[in-house]
């Protein structure tokens, strides 16, 4: 393999100049504008209507340009973002415990393993108290203590409470508050909203994205959508595990075609391991439900110390209360004292792998450990953990017909977030001129996260504020409206868009695309996963190609 110079080929981030703490100031300081009348000239192209998405397309339409919004779901509203529980990060000190924009920075970028682009994570501290402000306004319920301000609660990796949250189910509700913002401009008639759609493809015309080819999921239909920039909020790639905690409708499809059509990736092996997940039950499971990672601000984390009566644990020989206190081992809390239940997400995950792989664990197959509410339930009351954790509690006994309340919760980890993704400068344009790239979709805000409450800032940074900054650096540099769908790029696209739909569809094979999926994840999961040797690695490098052709 030739190794080239990193200078040879990394383009340019282009990251203001001067102190960190000045850089988001003096950038939009001497960035250019678009006069309001000019604006309603432009066509935005916003592929995927979650928190990023559908506050992107909400605020650029409200500034003035023309938007068109592209989502693969029946509504915006299911789109994955609501499935994010436990909370939202801002740098607001509201506790009074020492929290500033600073700490909140720094502990994001240690918490990435210092692999985060920092000029990029300060900004997101910096705008981390706007996006609190912006989603009480629109009526987001946020938790409140008894005198009516807005709570806190803590979060893995963090000494401090600075994670807003509205029950477990924040991610919904904030969700709910762009989706108003998003409806009240398709109302005006400022944002086209095209439900139902996928995109197959991107079109770039003389090197630059001008437009998007779709494909109608009621009709059938291939569709070609010319912009003047085309703007991806799609999310991750962790269904590649296959069982993971994403919708199945999480397909990457999206960032892989602007991949294959010469965006840079980014850190791809960076992937969040989420420690509270319902264990798997089956070999026919195609998805893993979370459990709000606020459950271990209430829970504690334990397995039996002896592998005899974890055995009789998952022949349900005993119950969990059958096993006395000095019987059974609190691992996080004896290993990390300092953080306990909350130590950082990697931590708490590998340290629940190492239980299970010793012989401890107390789910059926094995991988399981508990969660146990029994001590806070005793000192705050059964009251008070409804009203912290009601829907938590309520889906984990509809899935597992155990009610928390009485029997510990049995978690496992799972593939949760990615970190990792098309490569974006400051800007939020990738290497390919016109295509921006906002939320879980890009890479350059958690570097190798281990922490919790940082998506969803993300998300909203990037839609509500971060691009609407941003964006006019590239379309003061277009001419709007000079790219139509009568270019010979989008028949192109369209063209092969057909093609390998026919291809797929011609391939009369005898094994489901679920069950090729599968076999993926057991590989990505067991030798790419939560542990990685060379000789997993090895072994993941040489099957991957042979399915894929098994596959064509």
């Amino acid at each position: 393999m030739i190794n080239f110079p990193v200078s040879d080929w990394m383009p340019d981030a282009k990251i203001p100049s001067g102190p960190i703490q000045d850089k988001w100031s003096k950038y939009k300081l001497e960035s250019k504008l678009i006069n309001p009348n000019n604006k309603r000239k432009y066509t935005v192209l916003v592929v995927g209507s979650g928190l990023a998405g559908a506050s992107a397309a909400a605020t650029l339409a409200e500034l003035g340009y023309n938007v068109k919004c592209f989502c693969y779901q029946d509504s915006p509203r299911r789109a994955h973002s609501i499935a994010a529980q436990g909370g939202i990060n801002a740098a607001k000190n509201y506790q009074n415990d020492g929290d500033s924009v600073y700490r909140l920075f720094y502990d994001t970028v240690k918490g990435g393993d210092f692999r985060a682009r920092e000029a990029n994570v300060y900004r997101l501290a910096e705008v981390s108290s706007n996006i609190i402000d912006q989603c009480v306004a629109q009526g987001v319920p946020f938790g409140r203590e008894y005198g009516g301000l807005l709570d806190n609660r803590s979060f893995g990796g963090a000494q401090l409470k600075r994670t807003f949250y509205a029950r477990g189910q924040t991610g919904q509700q904030l969700l709910l508050g762009a989706y108003q913002a998003l409806e009240k401009e398709v109302a005006k008639g400022h944002i086209e909203m095209f439900s139902r759609h996928e995109m197959m493809d991107l079109v770039l015309v003389d090197g630059e994205a001008k437009g998007i080819v779709t494909r109608n999921l009621v009709t059938g239909e291939i569709k070609s959508y010319a912009g003047d920039t085309v703007l991806l909020c799609t999310g991750g790639y962790g269904n590649v595990f296959f069982l993971s905690t994403n919708a199945m409708g999480c397909n990457v499809t999206a960032a892989y075609k602007a991949y294959k059509r010469g965006a840079f990736f980014a850190n791809p092996c960076f992937t969040q391991i989420h420690p509270t997940c319902i264990p798997v039950k089956g070999d026919y499971q195609s998805k893993l439900t979370l459990m709000s990672e606020s459950l271990r601000n209430s829970g504690r984390i334990w397995v039996p110390k002896s592998r005899e009566t974890a055995e009789k644990i998952r022949k349900k020989e005993i119950k969990p209360s059958d096993v006395p206190e000095e019987e059974r081992d609190y691992y996080l809390e004896r290993k990390y004292p300092s953080f306990g239940n909350l130590a950082p997400r990697d931590i708490s995950s590998r340290a629940a792998k190492e239980a299970c792989d010793d012989g401890r664990g107390v789910a059926v197959t094995g991988k399981g450990v508990f969660l146990d509410f029994a001590d806070e339930i005793k000192r705050m009351g059964r009251e008070w953990i409804d009203g912290q954790y009601g829907n938590l509690f309520d889906m984990y006994e509809e899935i597992t017909d155990d009610d928390p309340h009485e029997t510990p919760m049995m978690i496992y980890p799972a593939s949760h977030y990615t970190m990792g993704g098309l490569w974006v400068d400051y800007n939020l344009m990738s290497n390919v001129k016109g295509l921006h790239v906002l939320g879980e979709a890009n890479f350059s805000d958690h570097g190798a996260n281990r922490l919790g409450a940082s998506a969803l800032m993300q998300g909203l940074s990037d839609g509500y504020f971060v691009i609407p900054a941003t964006l006019p650096a590239y379309l003061t540099t277009t001419k709007p409206g000079a790219v139509t769908t009568a270019a010979p790029e989008f028949k192109a696209a369209e063209d092969e868009v057909k093609e390998r739909i026919n291809k797929l569809l011609n391939v009369k094979g005898t094994k489901t695309v679920d069950s090729f999926h599968r076999e993926l994840g057991l590989i990505m999961w067991e030798d790419c996963g939560m542990a990685r040797t060379e000789e997993s690695l090895t072994h993941a490098i040489e099957r991957i190609p042979q399915l894929r052709k098994e596959f064509w």
